[in-house]
């Protein structure tokens, strides 16, 4: 089981897919780190444990201000990405 909760969790079990998202503020702007910590954040608190779909797609989503970067991490090697 996971600890805690992701920002958003969205499945479609009729598709076995689900998309875990963590949103993290960039304080200094480097949305690229804000993004790398926010995917650390999904794998280490084990977000997607408790999921029960095959085909997981995970997003970290930096954010200043305007300015965004969306990285994205799919464990499974037949969904295109």
């Amino acid at each position: 089981m996971g600890d805690g909760f992701a920002d958003i969790f969205v499945a479609d079990y009729e598709k076995d897919l689900g998309i875990v998202i963590e949103i993290k503020y960039a304080q200094d702007g480097n949305l690229e780190k804000a993004c790398d910590n926010a995917l650390e954040q999904i794998f280490k608190k084990r977000y997607d444990d408790s999921i029960d779909v095959r085909k997981i797609l995970r997003y970290g989503i930096g954010f200043y201000r305007k300015r965004c970067r969306i990285k994205g991490v799919s464990a499974n090697a037949d969904i295109p990405f």
